[in-house]
């Protein structure tokens, strides 16, 4: 019976080509949407789902809290790891700590002449942080390969690169950053994309420790780049830690008249989600915006159905004689539905294979768009296949249902004479649906003019400072690179094209933040934390930053001198700058006077308020050259700025960025949004206006003798086009109605997560209503004047 069904479901498409064709395009490409949003969400909901006990693993959050603001950091004070361990012994099985860092990684043949020579990231983790974390060791183990100073563990990758072969890695030594020889002593297997540890390099935390740091006993110094995990013991409530997190605040803080530090512990599942805290991998995808990815998918889905609708209830009047036919010689109506469907569903399946063709095609398009690695392999992962088999069934069901339940009921009397009108509660129905229809490419219209919108602001909006044509060149900070620092300098500053140039540990706006209690003027220590940078005097120059009170930092060996910004003395409750000038500030054990107030700046991304900052000079702290250079011959003058560093620091590897490709870094997300929204905008837009041609198919139909009739008693042509497109403009009217306030609430809610926006003004719901006015027109018309100039004759000749 199926295969009977099948071939009477292959002949009426094939006789209805055109109408076959329409459904196939705007189901095939509503799918094949649908299938690429889905893959690329299994992907992101799979990041750090491997790990061994994940439900028990943990990151430590710090917190501060002032009267006007909150802010959070994964990074923990240096101290903290080994307090915990010691402190909540009760409920956790392990804590350790892992040390983000870098440099120059240097590898000898056995000659002792050096093969490699390669910048690299590192991490300095504990043994118990793989005990929390399971990795997997291809040869040691954490207990015993970072258990002692000057020890490394290498991914399998990271040991082909150095050595040729991973096998033969173990026992040999690695020279990292011109001071330790280390010994590797252990293999693990490369992290997968999917996750938000990318460790390639992991030194043992002692070597790290071995290293005189101040900050490493500072409870009040946090850095971003350190932080600290644990696994809570089986049985354990997470809950029940958090309770004794006041006490173990109190234990080991200063307090003060208003207490800000706080810590939580955030699960590992949620790490790669949270863009507020981010991770080592760089790689955050919020939650929410992976629902607006699944709704934009439900909408497309809905908007391929509601087009199959409109279109295979056009053609039912015309297949009237058939379904009385049928009825005639015995058909029960159970059956005419089951025809039906099974047409609805071949059209589904071989929409399903050519939207199958769009998604491999688009792909590479998407994969560029996300910087992943997104696989649309069914064999790798077979939830794909799953999800398109319940794709298929729902759109099937979804699409097919009403126009089946619609064709089977027909009276067969009437449908054999040729009588069959619409019903008026069906074509209210398609109305409905048109609106509904509308309604949602109208909010997608209007979500990415505002998109694209608040893009345009973010890269038009003043920083405080001039990233234009700032290229920052990595520098080492060791002691031998120390003591170049002056003569390459002095030689890039002789390059021509190059207009300032400024050592520095970051540039006005980064993503590494070093957030520190201080005590200003010999009070108490202040009821906030400032975030601290480091620059020579040439840093203001440079950037462009404005000096509005006092002077910038003097040319200087030793820390005398700090500038301050404008947020930190309002802080503060300094009234007048000049007052702060001359003021002691202590701030990591470091003293010195203010000399001068630097205009505010944003020190982050546009969805973060200005910071309080200090900005000192510590010639140890360095890391970046920041070269400001003339716009007009970038190209070559960088060439002879690598080539300048090159001949200074020949022993380490040169590395560089521009400031401007820094800043756009931080609204990555956006960016991918705004590209999104305009696609799927697209996308909707073009199905939509095929369902529009189907329903105006579908009136213009009916009403094939009253337009005959008005033409026999002498209405224009343009006259009956207005009839015909008066009912569809009040239909995408309406829609426009009920689009706005859903697409208000929608883009203010988005817009309330930036700390500097656009003002939400009326003009992307006006621009919205008059694309979709427009489009509807030309749609409809065509058709309205097709059916308007149709010959009278050949609709009334049976009259």
């Amino acid at each position: 019976m199926f295969k009977l069904n099948l071939k009477i479901a292959w002949r009426n498409l094939w006789k209805n080509k055109g109408y076959t064709f329409i459904n196939i395009l705007g189901l095939s490409i509503g799918m094949a949407s649908c299938i690429l949003i889905f893959i690329f969400i299994r992907y992101q909901l799979s990041f750090d789902e491997n790990f061994k006990n994940e439900e028990r693993i943990y990151r430590v959050i710090s917190g501060w809290k002032t009267p006007d603001n909150f802010f959070e950091s994964a990074g923990t004070p240096r101290p903290l790891p080994a307090a915990m361990r010691n402190d909540f012994k009760q409920q956790f099985d392990k804590v350790a700590a892992i040390q983000a860092g870098g440099g120059i990684i240097k590898v000898k043949d056995e000659s002792g002449k050096e093969r490699i020579k390669t910048s690299e990231s590192v991490h300095y983790a504990e043994p118990d942080f793989f005990e929390i974390l399971s990795f997997k060791w291809l040869e040691g183990n954490p207990r015993q390969s970072l258990s002692q100073p000057n020890t490394v563990v290498l991914s399998d990758e990271m040991a082909d690169k150095l050595f040729g072969d991973w096998h033969k890695a173990v026992g040999k030594s690695i020279n990292f950053r011109n001071k330790e020889d280390l010994k590797v002593t252990g293999i693990i297997e490369k992290t997968p994309d999917n996750s938000s540890f990318p460790l390639k390099v992991v030194i043992s935390y002692k070597t790290y420790q071995n290293q005189a740091r101040p900050e490493s006993t500072n409870w009040g110094t946090v850095s971003s780049t350190s932080e600290c995990y644990v696994l809570l013991k089986e049985g354990a409530s997470i809950d029940e830690a958090s309770k004794s997190l006041p006490q173990f605040i109190t234990k080991y803080y200063q307090r003060d008249n208003i207490s800000k530090e706080s810590h939580r512990f955030q699960q590992l599942r949620d790490i790669h989600y949270n863009a507020d805290l981010g991770n080592f991998a760089n790689k955050v995808m919020p939650k929410k915006e992976l629902y607006g990815l699944a709704i934009i998918g439900a909408f497309l889905l809905l908007t391929a159905c509601i087009n199959f609708i409109n279109l295979a209830t056009a053609q039912a009047v015309s297949r009237g004689k058939e379904v009385g036919v049928r009825k005639v010689m015995g058909s029960l109506r159970k059956q005419l539905i089951v025809q039906f469907l099974t047409e609805t569903l071949t059209i589904t399946v071989i929409s399903l294979l050519v939207g199958c063709v769009l998604t491999e095609a688009a792909l590479p398009g998407m994969q560029s768009l996300f910087k992943d690695h997104i696989s649309f392999s069914i064999i790798d992962h077979p939830i794909i296949m799953v999800f398109m088999i319940v794709l298929v069934i729902l759109v099937s069901f979804l699409a097919g249902f009403y126009p089946a339940m619609v064709m089977s009921g027909y009276s067969p009397a009437l449908a054999i004479k040729n009588k069959i009108t619409a019903n008026a509660a069906g074509l209210n129905l398609r109305k409905v649906l048109v609106v509904v229809q509308f309604a949602i490419t109208i909010i997608l219209i209007i979500g990415t003019l505002v998109v694209l919108r608040q893009m345009s602001y973010m890269r038009e909006k003043p920083l405080g400072f001039n990233p234009t044509a700032v290229a920052l060149v990595d520098v080492p900070s060791d002691s031998l690179a120390i003591t170049r620092y002056h003569t390459l300098q002095d030689q890039i500053s002789k390059i021509p094209g190059v207009i300032s140039t400024s050592y520095c540990s970051a540039a006005p706006s980064s993503d590494f933040n070093n957030e520190s209690n201080f005590r200003y003027n010999g009070t108490v220590r202040s009821t906030f934390q400032a975030n601290t940078k480091t620059g020579d005097e040439n840093y203001f120059k440079t950037f462009g930053l404005e000096i509005i009170a006092g002077k910038g930092l003097s040319k200087s060996d030793t820390l005398k001198e700090f500038v301050v910004n404008e947020t930190i003395l309002k802080k503060l409750n300094v009234v007048n700058y000049n007052d702060a000038i001359g003021k002691p500030i202590r701030i990591e054990g470091k003293i010195g006077n203010i000399v001068g107030v630097v205009k505010d700046f944003n020190n982050m991304s546009l969805h973060e308020p200005i910071s309080p900052i200090v900005i000192n000079s510590d010639k140890e702290s360095y890391t970046t050259i920041a070269v400001k250079l003339d716009s007009k011959s970038i190209l070559q003058t960088m060439r002879a700025i690598e080539k300048t560093w090159n001949t200074v620091l020949p022993e380490y590897v040169y590395g560089s960025t521009f400031m401007d490709d820094k800043i756009s870094e931080y609204y990555q997300t956006e960016k991918i949004m705004g590209s999104l929204f305009k696609v799927f905008a697209g996308v909707i837009i073009f199905i939509s206006f095929i369902g529009l041609f189907g329903l105006i198919s579908f009136v213009a139909t009916q009403r094939t003798r009253e337009v005959a009739i008005r033409k026999v008693l002498g209405a224009s042509t343009l006259e009956l086009v207005k009839m015909l497109n008066g009912s569809f403009l009040l239909m995408v009217f309406l829609a426009n109605l009920v689009a706005w306030p859903l697409a208000y609430l929608f883009v203010a809610k988005w817009l309330a997560t930036f700390t500097y926006r656009i003002d939400l003004n009326i003009w992307p719901f006006v621009l919205a209503m008059i694309i979709s006015m427009v489009i509807t027109l030309i749609t409809v018309s065509i058709r309205s004047y097709k059916a308007a100039v149709a010959n009278t004759i050949d609709a009334l000749k049976y009259e």
